[in-house]
């Protein structure tokens, strides 16, 4: 089934390419300029650190309803081996096999294609089983350092979560920023809580997954007005799931991936986050959120730290 009109309609009014030039690879991540670092610095008053990523673990948010996205499998190579003789220093190393988008992490560019395209128009077909991503791939990312912002969605509601079947609108974006008495400004790295992670850290795997809050289709076009350079949140899947649309699945990846060239993060743990900022009363913060530098890779696990 191809595409409807409607979204196509939105594509062509989010569309970025050959904004940064013909060549780009990096889509709005261009919009994190050295003035921006600067005044993502100026939002560190007391240097509280709070970590957002999930622990890598085998029994992560991976259910297996993502076909080949595994969790962190761990294995000792060597324990205490002392590899230059009896008596010298022990060494122990490990390894990990996992999907690069199993727990918390970006998506990159590459990551979703429509219409046989990619971001900035390449071909889809230039991701290759060897190579991976010939063009912006993860590695192609710049350090994503900047100022974020939480938009509280359930919290400005009044909730501790969203209900599994609430799609976030621009109008709930705009009542998450009143309610924190921001605005959101070009080369802001935006985290969307919606508090469904508080069915996984209390042990609900799958009801984490499924039915989900996220992201509307119509929320594109309200970051990209406001030139946001990165969005992330505290689902599986991002974007309502099942979609508010029948038979319409990832049009917002879609449409923040190939028509925006903007990353896009999951599993982002926002619940200490959403308690710091509400006893700060305020919602800014320094964001360092640096990708792995995968050579072609479509995705990478990330461990965001917000300094407040």
């Amino acid at each position: 089934m191809s595409l409807p009109a409607a979204f196509h309609d939105i594509a062509k009014r989010v569309n970025n390419w050959g904004r940064w030039g013909d060549d780009d690879e990096i889509g709005a991540l261009n919009l994190i300029t050295e003035e921006t670092v600067r005044g993502a610095a100026a939002a560190v008053r007391g240097g509280l650190r709070i970590p957002l990523a999930l622990p890598l673990r085998q029994d992560g948010v991976q259910t297996g309803v993502i076909p080949g996205r595994v969790n962190p499998l761990h294995t000792m190579v060597q324990i205490n081996q002392e590899l230059f003789g009896p008596g010298t220093v022990a060494t122990s190393d490990d390894m990990v096999t996992m999907g690069l988008q199993s727990a918390t992490h970006w998506d990159a560019l590459t990551h979703a294609s429509h219409s046989g395209r990619l971001y900035n128009g390449r071909r889809a077909d230039t991701i290759t089983p060897h190579e991976g991503a010939r063009f912006s791939g993860i590695d192609k990312a710049p350090p994503v350092v900047s100022r974020g912002v939480l938009l509280d969605v359930a919290r400005a509601k009044g909730l501790d979560r969203l209900p599994g079947d609430h799609a976030v609108t621009p109008e709930d974006l705009d009542e998450a920023a009143e309610f924190g008495r921001l605005t959101v400004r070009g080369g802001d790295i935006v985290l969307v809580r919606t508090g469904q992670m508080q069915l996984f850290l209390g042990g609900d795997r799958h009801g984490y997954g499924y039915p989900s809050p996220g992201l509307s289709v119509r929320t594109p076009e309200w970051f990209h007005a406001r030139d946001v350079a990165a969005v992330a949140n505290d689902t599986l899947t991002f974007e309502i799931f099942p979609p508010e649309i029948e038979n319409l699945w990832l049009p917002v990846h879609a449409l923040h991936l190939v028509e925006m060239g903007m990353l896009q993060g999951q599993n982002w743990n926002l619940e200490a986050l959403s308690t710091a900022c509400a006893q700060e009363q305020r919602h800014t913060f320094l964001l360092s959120a640096m990708p792995e530098p995968f050579v072609g890779g479509t995705g990478t696990p990330v461990a965001p730290v917000a300094v407040l």
